[in-house]
């Protein structure tokens, strides 16, 4: 799929929110998927790229996460959470798959410690994002995210895994800017206190 349309979709369609684009999509209209693409391709490539560590690859795997949603958007459900959700999720599923076919690592700094991933959470300090995203392909800090409830969760995705700054991703999710602020100080506090508490298990 190209990255820019010479037509751009209907005005009707870009008004349109993500799970009324998804049951668009799932009736096979082709406009919708495009509404989308133009909504969240610059997340998934962010995404993508974070975990391949590789542009060429990464701008596969995007078409590839669009491709899926095409054949695969009467799987989504609204109750599961929100569609950038989803599409976060395909987007890291088949960016492991691609890194196990191919036999290398995920990009993550090597040596650092689930308890000081979020260390510096509390002062919002700017290295903040870069400590979630060196943890973020262990284990213990993908089941603390997956605990969070699903605003805080979105909230996290979208800035720290999928490149969005904080009034973007205010806008993604049509939440106020302070309220999505936070969201993520609520939730990156609460992923801190779940990765000390593992930490402190398994020693």
């Amino acid at each position: 799929m190209p990255a820019h349309a010479e037509a751009g979709p209907r005005p009707d369609l870009v008004d349109l929110g993500d799970a009324d684009l998804i049951g668009r999509v799932a009736e096979g209209e082709a406009r919708a998927l495009e509404v989308l693409y133009d909504r969240y391709s610059r997340v998934v490539f962010s995404y993508a790229h974070r975990i391949l560590g590789d542009r060429a690859a990464a701008e596969e795997l995007l078409q590839e996460v669009f491709f899926r949603v095409w054949q695969r958007a009467n799987a989504y459900s609204p109750d599961r959470g929100e569609v950038i959700t989803w599409l976060l999720s395909l987007t890291h599923n088949l960016a492991i798959d691609d890194i196990r076919k191919r036999g290398r690592r995920p990009q993550k700094a090597e040596g650092t410690t689930p308890e000081l991933v979020l260390a510096n959470v509390a002062t919002g300090g700017p290295t903040v994002e870069d400590q979630v995203w060196h943890g973020a392909l262990r284990g213990d800090l993908s089941h603390a995210l997956e605990t969070l409830p699903s605003a805080q969760r979105d909230a996290i995705l979208l800035t720290y895994f999928g490149g969005l700054t904080q009034r973007e991703a205010a806008r993604v999710l049509g939440a106020p800017l302070g309220t999505v602020k936070t969201r993520l100080r609520l939730g990156l506090n609460k992923m801190r206190a779940a990765l000390e508490a593992s930490h402190a298990s398994a020693a």
